[in-house]
């Protein structure tokens, strides 16, 4: 499905697929198979385990869409937070958050939001 997007940078192997951002705040969105018949989608930093391929997928189309964004905390140029959030009618809504223990909290803290647009339709 990939190939119908050209200049759309991806990589690929017999257990993983990685799309990475088209902007500079674009995200990087990556689908692994895991050994234990399981799949991990990625975006960026924010990761979920899912059990059934259907619903991976449907996430990872989502991530390349403009219908989802990450809000992403850095504290200086370190990124150690990222909260995923989709678009519902005309609200955003939070979906889930996942964050790193140890940060450097000495560091200026401020906030990203990346969002893909390489699919434009609701995937």
């Amino acid at each position: 499905r990939l190939t119908k997007y050209p200049g759309v940078k991806w990589e690929s192997d017999s257990s993983s697929v990685t799309v990475f951002p088209t902007t500079k705040d674009g995200f990087e969105v990556a689908l692994f198979v895991n050994s234990t018949d399981s799949y991990t989608v990625h975006f960026e930093g924010w990761h979920e385990e899912l059990m059934h391929a259907e619903e991976a997928l449907e996430l990872f189309a989502l991530g390349l869409s403009s219908h989802c964004r990450l809000r992403e905390h850095r504290r200086g140029n370190f990124a150690y937070k990222w909260t995923l959030e989709f678009k519902d009618e005309n609200e955003w809504v939070e979906q889930g958050t996942v964050g790193l223990l140890l940060v450097p909290f000495w560091r200026r803290s401020t906030i990203h939001l990346l969002q893909n647009d390489l699919l434009k339709e609701n995937p």
